[in-house]
């Protein structure tokens, strides 16, 4: 028997979460309790004088945070902030200011936590403590994270990391940098970046391993084998991937089961092996179904240890997956109704799980022809999947997707309602005929006649409520009368104060008239003298343009020029002086012809030269390839092993013009060059990411950097070319450096409009 909706799928549907979760080691129980009475022992012991106290107190701020203790966290830090900010480091309240700046976002109050993250970047400026700097920076890559901004994300953490490799060892910087490549690999895993998830992945767990950490090593290895899987799904063709899964997810357990005293988080193993049991009865042959059957037990035994009622019912979803596949109907029920039993207890029971086990248990009682209990569950599929269709079109509207979606399920649901009205249909007929359904009708004409009784009851009740209404009447009716007679008494009086308020009307609406037709002439007067200054601003625009387009066709044009002169004139001349020496160099003696070698050497060394300047003045990939082509082919040119040029191309969909195109080159190579030349880097980073209205442009170095004070009003060629070429392309440009911390160019222009 096939089932429509297989329940093994709970694992898939609660796997992003749970891993979440899982990452952000979140305990909950006795151990949360636990650990917050430690945190808290230490907070109170400490000195207020001692700075380790700051530090105990970002802790203790957030467990209480994440225990729903949040008002008291923060006062605490509140507290703190105002003993921090009086040092003259400024690390501890750029600790802090961090911390509250993720809480404040955690909480939905954007502002403030924008504010708080400004301070904690203010206070960290002040400080010489890499480690903080790189921490502010996380926590800037983890704001933009959750607020859809993954591109400005990927900065900020690269960023971190830069500040943290040059950090001092310290008890929190491997978790700081763990964090850290963790972000990074959920980031490229939604851009289906598997080369650079794959990479972040194996340092944090390289990492994990180095700290000796049982419970970053489990993660880790958690982590890899979720991203295999998952790299798997998107193409089950590879069934590398799907065993690179199944051996991190045996590792990760044979981690836990080696440091079981040393993990205390036991509800993390339920998780990984209710995914090891899925991967193997989903994608294994049929021969691997002992080894699911006994990932599901154990991931039962675990789950209900440490109640995690959504893992316990998952590993039931797949028992009655198993025992299907082996014809055994009645021990599948026994373990969806048990799953049934185990998702309710969960404080937030998922409607999908239920509604799967409703759909499954309807389909096992139909197939053993049980039609009574087969309508039952039906009506209980129903009523969830109404809930859950309710909930989702809340939050469904502004796409165009979306409303897709509630048309398919509004024609699931008058699908499945007539199926219902069938199977009721069914049902009534077989009841029609028996006894019991006779003992029901006779029951339902007594609540009736109960029922009426109390319908009788009501309209006396109503009766008496009329009278008293009639009573109300009466001597609404006796003030009515009053009220008419004081009313003709001042009516006169009224008539004659409307004669005066008439003419005061009159007199106001004849100045009205004159404020707006005077209103009306000075807006005339201010919007001819604003379209005239636009009129003249536009004029000038289109001269400044005018005038840049020209100089940079004529700098492109002397630029090819030069480079065919080089190139056929001068290169023709160096071709032609190594054939004659080549020529010569037969008819010397051994001693005169090595010399004359080396010289030929020389004149190879000069004609590459030659055409690398050639090159660089005019690229031909650029016209031929694209962008993409000509800047990774630069990189690749001027890379060496002292210098590491990587180029990232983002959402790139190569929709820029040639002269656009020629654009962005120019600007790349005229900021690399100047970086090549002046900062001495060991490593530039060019990203170029496509944004829904704009093209953003970074370079970044870790060079030797400048103060950027120095360079404002410095009219140099190299940053005159950078500004004309960014001008013509309607964009702005800012630059950010420290000394000895690199430098960072960002460029950003929008796209054309069609």
């Amino acid at each position: 028997m096939q089932m429509k909706k297989s329940i093994i799928g709970f694992g898939q549907q609660f796997k992003e979460i749970l891993l979440i979760l899982m990452l952000c080691l979140i305990v909950t129980g006795a151990l949360a309790q636990e650990i917050l009475d430690k945190l808290k022992q230490q907070y109170e012991n400490t000195p207020a004088s001692n700075t380790e106290r700051l530090y105990i107190a970002g802790k203790y701020v957030r467990a209480l945070f994440f225990n729903q203790q949040e008002n008291q966290a923060a006062e605490i830090l509140k507290e703190n902030i105002q003993i921090a900010v009086r040092y003259e480091d400024g690390q501890y309240a750029a600790n802090l200011y961090a911390i509250d700046a993720m809480n404040n976002r955690i909480a939905e109050r954007l502002k403030e936590s924008q504010n708080s993250l400004s301070k904690a970047k203010e206070f960290a400026h002040k400080s010489k403590d890499q480690e903080i700097k790189g921490y502010v920076y996380y926590c800037e890559g983890w704001l933009y994270v959750r607020n859809n901004k993954e591109g400005e994300a990927v900065r900020s953490f690269l960023r971190a990391i830069n500040y943290f490799d040059q950090s001092h060892p310290s008890p929190t910087l491997s978790s700081r940098k763990s964090s850290t490549y963790k972000e990074l690999t959920s980031i490229y895993a939604n851009w289906n970046e598997y080369q650079l998830q794959e990479k972040y992945s194996l340092l944090a767990l390289n990492l994990a391993i180095q700290q000796d950490d049982p419970i970053a090593i489990f993660d880790a290895y958690m982590l890899m084998g979720y991203m295999y899987e998952q790299r798997y799904r998107a193409d089950e063709t590879k069934q590398q991937l799907r065993d690179q899964a199944e051996k991190y997810y045996l590792q990760a357990i044979n981690t836990y089961n080696q440091n079981k005293n040393n993990i205390p988080f036991p509800s993390n193993l339920s998780f990984v092996a209710n995914n090891l049991a899925h991967l193997y009865l989903t994608s294994y042959p049929e021969s691997f179904q002992d080894q699911a059957l006994q990932y599901a037990k154990l991931a039962q035994k675990q789950g209900l240890k440490t109640q995690q009622y959504t893992h316990v019912a998952s590993a039931y979803g797949i028992m009655a997956e198993i025992a299907l596949k082996n014809k055994n109907s009645k021990e599948a029920k026994a373990y969806l109704l048990s799953a049934l039993v185990e998702i309710s207890k969960s404080s937030v029971p998922d409607q999908n799980i239920i509604l799967s086990i409703y759909e499954n248990l309807s389909e096992i009682a139909e197939s053993d022809q049980n039609l009574t209990e087969a309508i039952r569950y039906h009506k209980a599929y129903m009523e969830t999947f109404k809930s859950i269709y309710n909930q989702e079109q809340l939050e469904l509207g502004k796409r165009l997707e979306a409303q897709f979606d509630k048309e398919r399920q509004q024609q699931q649901l008058i699908t499945m309602q007539l199926e219902s009205d069938k199977k009721e249909q069914q049902i009534n007929l077989m009841q029609t005929i028996s006894l019991q359904q006779k003992q029901a009708f006779e029951n339902l004409q007594l609540h009736e006649e109960n029922q009426r009784k109390e319908l009788e009851l009501t309209q006396l009740e109503s009766e008496k409520r009329t009278q008293e209404l009639k009573l109300s009447r009466l001597e609404t009716q006796s003030r009515a009368h009053d009220i008419i007679s004081f009313k003709n008494e001042i009516s006169y009086k009224e008539k004659i104060n409307k004669y005066y308020v008439v003419l005061i009307l009159v007199f106001l609406l004849l100045i009205c008239l004159l404020l707006y037709a005077y209103k009306q002439r000075s807006k005339s007067m201010r919007q001819h003298t604003e379209l005239y200054n636009f009129s003249l601003d536009k004029e000038r625009q289109n001269s400044k343009i005018s005038n840049l387009t020209a100089m940079l066709e004529g700098q492109e044009q002397e630029r090819g020029r030069m480079a065919r002169d080089l190139h056929d004139g001068l290169g023709g001349l160096l071709s032609s002086t190594k054939i004659n020496l080549s020529q010569i160099t037969d008819k010397l003696d051994l001693p005169m012809k090595d010399d004359m070698q080396k010289s030929i050497q020389q004149l190879d060394t000069a004609v590459e030269e030659l055409r690398r300047v050639a090159h660089n003045l005019m690229p031909d990939l650029l016209y031929r390839f694209g962008l993409q082509e000509a800047l990774q082919d630069y990189a690749a040119r001027m890379s060496n092993d002292c210098l590491d040029i990587d180029v990232q191309f983002l959402h790139y969909k190569n929709q820029l013009t040639k002269e656009q195109q020629l654009l962005v080159y120019r600007i790349v190579q005229e900021l690399v060059n100047n970086s090549i030349k002046h900062a001495d880097p060991k490593q530039i980073i060019i990203q170029i990411v496509e944004e829904a209205d704009s093209y953003c442009i970074t370079v970044e170095d870790d060079g030797l950097g400048f103060d950027v004070q120095q360079i404002k009003g410095n009219q140099s060629a190299g940053l005159y070319n950078i500004q004309s070429r960014i001008d013509f392309l309607k964009g702005r440009f800012s630059i950010q450096s420290e000394i000895n911390l690199g430098t960072s160019v960002e460029v950003l222009f929008p796209k054309n409009k069609n």
